[in-house]
């Protein structure tokens, strides 16, 4: 895109892609020390491009995985994916024992460009940049001691039978025939609203006794004296959880958020950094907020 005019082409896109998806397997690998040929399961997710052959395909023949891999591509699944690739990736680990599974988050930027002047589609041009991650779990018994962390609870929700959920971000043609996405002021809603139904899904798995006692005590309030309690209380999440990586989708989306689980500055400060350093890198995003959390110790 800095070339002029912008080189928006299939092979510039592909070219994109796999320099961060190589880029990100070969530092992986050489950290790990891990053999490509032992990796059992693949899942790779990038929302807007998805070429024939699949990027997964593509990481297969680069690495030269064994031919028994069990390799998924997931598209059209925007920001969330990263996520949701993790909770695929940790399915198939509780199935396949003894094994890696390699997750790789991407978004692709070449050939998502918008060239129009539709300003609802422009704003996806001054927040999205080029990035990308690769992450590895295992459920081998002997990896428990090097391993960085455990995987604990994926909770998943998911409001797309909401037409309002369904449409905040949509690609499109607009009134000129250009291409685009295409963010809808109702975006900062959603996001809020569905956070709040996910945690109201994490929130009991995670949290003391107290606090789950004081949402009951208030829930029940606000069900008989709907006049008297305004609001639901809202739990001292940080009694449970040290970090929070909020995705770095704009700064209304951090700022919504921040308000909704009533966090401190600090909380978010990860989000905030990632944000203003990096862009919004889609999928990846909060992998970046997990590296920046890891450097200030």
């Amino acid at each position: 895109l800095l070339q002029v005019p912008p080189r928006k082409t299939f092979a510039a896109a592909r070219e994109e892609t796999e320099q961060v998806i190589i880029g990100a397997l070969e530092n992986l690998f050489k950290n790990t020390n891990v053999n490509p040929k032992d990796i059992g399961i693949l899942v790779v997710n990038s929302s807007m491009f998805n070429p024939t052959p699949s990027l997964s395909a593509m990481v297969v023949n680069t690495f030269k995985l064994r031919s028994n891999v069990r390799s998924f591509n997931l598209g059209g699944m925007g920001c969330s994916a990263g996520v949701i690739a993790i909770d695929l990736a940790k399915d198939l680990l509780h199935v396949h024992k003894n094994t890696y599974a390699l997750v790789v988050s991407t978004e692709n930027i070449t050939y998502n460009i918008y060239a129009g002047d539709n300003r609802s589609m422009m704003v996806s041009n001054c927040l999205f940049r080029v990035g990308g991650a690769a992450i590895l779990l295992s459920n081998k018994p002997g990896d428990r001691r090097r391993s960085k962390y455990e995987l604990v609870h994926t909770v998943r929700t998911h409001t797309g039978a909401d037409d309002k959920s369904f449409r905040c971000v949509q690609q499109g043609d607009d009134e000129n025939g250009k291409t685009g996405v295409s963010l809808s002021k109702d975006i900062t809603d959603v996001a809020g609203r569905t956070v709040k139904k996910n945690i109201a899904t994490l929130g009991p798995l995670i949290l003391p006794l107290s606090e789950k006692l004081l949402f009951f005590v208030t829930f029940m309030g606000k069900k008989l004296f709907k006049d008297k309690i305004k609001h639901y209380y809202v739990p001292d999440f940080k009694l449970a959880i040290d970090h929070f990586c909020i995705h770095a989708g704009g700064r209304a989306v951090i700022d919504v958020l921040e308000k909704n689980l009533a966090l401190a500055p600090i909380d978010v400060e990860a989000s905030r950094s990632t944000l203003h350093r990096f862009g919004n890198t889609s999928s990846s995003s909060i992998w970046y907020e997990l590296a920046y959390i890891e450097a200030k110790g």
